[in-house]
């Protein structure tokens, strides 16, 4: 009789987990990680169980900072994926908030054309400046790799972020801190975009070209923000001096471009990118115009680049620091003794972006791009001004870069920017340009996402400490840009 029970136990929980899908089998898996890992009271409780806490899956927790001056996000994120013979999916849902009450809330989903797996012997591709790439003893390293060709990605997305306090001092590279007001700002972007590696021309395979098409419905509402320390915007500007202040219409936003990612070796990357937009705002033709944009990225590794498969973006989401199937590279690898776990690079970069308003037609001030300390998009530029201190239709930018480890995953970093805003096309050039200096800590390894404390001086308007930390886990692809 007792056997009989112990039969019929076993039976029922085999029954049970068979009938158990697959999303509640990813709960459950995670839940058993994250016990094991966060069931000590030892150094463990802070690398182990925090790493589990903020990169598992399908469930985590979810932080980075949003955009400057609106405070560090803090949310959830929810990462699931399904395979099929020719497609890999995944979907990302995240919500963060931060504690001047601005907010981020999207859902991403991606779509891997992957009709066979096809390998091909080719140099590992660089990550960008800014992310860690373990080293080993140059007499193991190899210089090349196996690696699955890259496949056609389609992204589908909706996002809507709501911010505070944006700053903004007029136009042009000649505005002053006098001028210095702020608003608030609702954007919901939905759309998608495709990039398309040309792997079938083999005469141009090892340069690594890729097609960039993309369409997006942005929705842009404006407030007045009030009891800041800098006055409210309709205060000091009109819609003359300000264009788009006094209404946003709805903008379809169309984008077409190619990447050019060739790697010369272990040690030399290049990665270039050209883009053109057209900006259509059909209840208000005042406003349409179209941007082109050339960003051209060098990145000389000092050690080499070891890494089995490379660091990408286009095939995660991004709040997946690897596929789902797999784990998030550890905070500090294993396999890499502290005597070799070096790493370092030297990245040179020159932006250009212009725009064209045919006729009467203006760009709206808040898609005008920003150089001085973070950007909308949190990226870093001019760091010793302040955030979003020259805004114009027309940006030039130099930037120098160089990184390397400290140890395990803190790292140094010294960046050096000389850069410009133009109200017309024909005023851009390499004269009059602004500079700065910036100097600082990087957390650089695992899943978490990348964090970097900088000190920056130089210009003429004082110093400016930069703290930032990337919305993506590392690994994970970028959000919609807000420009």
């Amino acid at each position: 009789m007792r056997w009989s029970v112990l039969i019929l136990i076993l039976l029922s929980s085999v029954a049970a987990l068979a009938q158990e899908s697959r999303l509640q089998a990813d709960f459950r898996r995670e839940g058993e990680r994250v016990t094991d890992a966060c069931n000590k009271f030892d150094f463990s409780l802070v690398t182990g169980c925090a790493y589990e806490l903020f990169t598992d899956h399908p469930l985590h927790i979810a932080a980075g900072s949003l955009p400057p001056q609106n405070g560090f996000g803090l949310g959830g994120a929810f990462v699931a994926d399904k395979n099929t013979r020719n497609w890999r999916m995944t979907w990302d849902v995240d919500a963060v908030a931060s504690t001047n009450a601005s907010w981020r809330a999207g859902g991403y989903m991606k779509m891997i054309h992957t009709p066979h797996e096809q390998i091909h012997v080719i140099t590992p591709t660089v990550p960008p400046s800014g992310l860690a790439a373990e080293a080993t003893p140059a007499k193991k390293r190899k210089p090349q790799v196996n690696l699955v060709h890259p496949y056609t990605v389609f992204n589908l997305y909706a996002q809507s972020i709501s911010l505070n306090k944006i700053n903004f001092y007029g136009l042009g590279n000649n505005s002053t801190q006098a001028g210095a007001s702020v608003f608030g700002m609702t954007q919901t972007i939905i759309g998608g975009n495709v990039i398309k590696p040309v792997f079938e021309w083999s005469a141009i395979r090892k340069l690594n070209v890729a097609l960039l098409g993309e369409v997006n419905g942005r929705f842009v509402n404006l407030r007045g923000e009030y009891g800041q320390s800098f006055p409210s915007i309709e205060t000091l500007y009109t819609n003359a001096t300000a264009p788009g202040l006094t209404s946003q219409p709805s903008f379809i936003q169309l984008g077409e471009g190619f990447r050019l990612q060739p790697s010369f070796g272990e040690h030399f990357q290049l990665n270039y990118s050209a883009n053109f937009q057209q900006f259509f705002a059909p209840s208000n033709s005042d406003y349409s115009f179209r941007r082109w944009t050339t960003d051209l990225n060098h990145t000389f590794n000092l050690y080499g680049y070891t890494h089995s498969t490379p660091i990408t973006t286009d095939t995660n989401g991004p709040d997946e620091c690897a596929p789902v199937s797999e784990k998030c590279p550890p905070i500090v690898p294993a396999s890499v003794s502290r005597s070799h776990n070096l790493n370092g690079s030297l990245n040179l970069r020159l932006l250009v972006s212009e725009s064209i308003a045919s006729g009467s037609s203006t760009v709206p001030f808040y898609f005008q791009q920003t150089l001085g300390g973070s950007d909308i998009d949190s990226q870093s530029s001019l760091a010793s001004y302040q955030d979003y201190r020259f805004r114009a239709p027309n940006v030039l930018l130099l930037q120098e870069d160089f990184e390397h480890s400290i140890w395990g995953p803190f790292g140094f970093r010294f960046l050096a920017d000389q850069g410009r805003v133009a109200l017309t096309r024909g005023d851009l050039g390499f004269d009059h340009l602004k500079h700065s200096f910036a100097t600082g800590l990087t957390l650089r390894a695992g899943g978490f996402p990348m964090v970097s404390i900088l000190f920056a001086w130089g210009g003429n308007e004082g110093d400016h400490t930069v703290f930032n930390m990337n919305t993506s886990l590392l690994g994970g692809s970028s959000r919609p840009s807000l420009y």
